[in-house]
């Protein structure tokens, strides 16, 4: 059984992944998309959005981290792909399934959806550049503006050899706000061979439970669901090995809001602006899951800086 950490822009960064991962229960993790247009990025882009490349291809805690490309050129996919993997990662992955208008009026993401035989041919080039012992897989929706490509579309990445593939069971208009599909998950996994990891609306035990129960399914990728419920994935993994674990308690959820800033001092520019805004951003999620959260947010919304947010949160949750 295994459970990736999802990628999200500006969210799940090398700093959240080094957290999480610390927490256990993850087998792997994904990037942040890195957006290929036509030609080869230097390295410090590749690094830039997964510094773990230069340990290895792993977070502090020693969970593989497989990084994720976007575009819609083949030649310069496959090229991308083939220094990444000289660069030690562990895995690439495809992104056909960014919602974004910016990324799909510029041929990415989710809009190719329309287009099987291009999902087939940028997976079959990334595939014949990467060494065969590194994994290539490719993430989906069900569709563009609605399921019926789903089938075609996850037997062209299969067809053009991807080691595995995710689907995120919504379209693209459904944006984030449509109920996860998870019979088409069902569907897509009894139409296909290779492995296939589900993901959308998976934010509590009883989730992963039914979600497996609909689909038929073991795989999974977390998201939201990491960030408002930090300690899922270890829960997941005790109970498919017949344990049963607690959720992390909101002590251990504070002291955790206390490291992120620890982590991103080194790298702020912004005079602690930039880490206000990611406490807050955590916070938000934290509270669909913890009422600490929800009470510590309204005590600390209006304030600017973080050490003031974090001493409030210490006195006041």
């Amino acid at each position: 059984m295994k459970i990736h950490l999802a990628p999200m822009e500006g969210v799940l960064d090398y700093h959240m992944r080094a957290i999480l991962t610390d927490l256990g229960g993850y087998s792997h993790c994904v990037t942040e998309f890195v957006r290929i247009i036509d030609r080869l990025l230097p390295n410090k882009v590749f690094y830039r959005y997964c510094p773990e490349l230069r340990r290895g291809g792993q977070t502090p805690s020693g969970t593989p981290v497989i990084v994720q490309l976007l575009g819609g050129i083949p030649e310069a996919m496959a090229e991308n792909a083939h220094h990444i993997a000289k660069l030690g990662a562990p895995g690439i992955d495809i992104n056909f399934g960014c919602p974004s208008r910016l990324v799909n009026r510029k041929a990415g993401g989710a809009v190719l959806l329309k287009e099987p035989h291009r999902i087939y041919d940028i997976v079959r080039a990334v595939r014949d550049a990467v060494p065969a012992h590194i994994p290539v897989s490719a993430k989906i929706r069900l569709g563009y503006d609605d399921c019926q490509p789903a089938l075609e579309n996850a037997h062209a990445v299969q067809a053009a050899g991807a080691s595995y593939i995710t689907v995120h069971a919504r379209t693209k208009m459904d944006g984030y706000k449509h109920p996860a599909r998870w019979e088409w998950l069902a569907q897509i996994n009894e139409a296909i061979t290779i492995p296939m990891i589900g993901n959308g609306d998976i934010n509590t035990l009883d989730d992963y439970r039914r979600c497996c129960e609909i689909s038929g399914i073991q795989d999974v990728m977390l998201g939201r669901g990491a960030l408002a419920n930090p300690g899922l994935a270890r829960q997941i993994k005790a109970n498919t090995q017949g344990e049963d674990i607690e959720a992390i308690t909101w002590p251990t959820i504070l002291a955790l809001l206390v490291q992120l800033p620890e982590l991103l001092k080194p790298s702020d520019i912004s005079n602690g602006r930039y880490i206000t805004t990611r406490l807050k951003q955590w916070l938000t999620y934290l509270r669909s899951h913890y009422g600490e959260a929800q009470s510590g947010f309204q005590q600390v919304r209006a304030f600017k800086d973080y050490e003031t947010i974090i001493a409030r949160l210490q006195l006041h949750t």
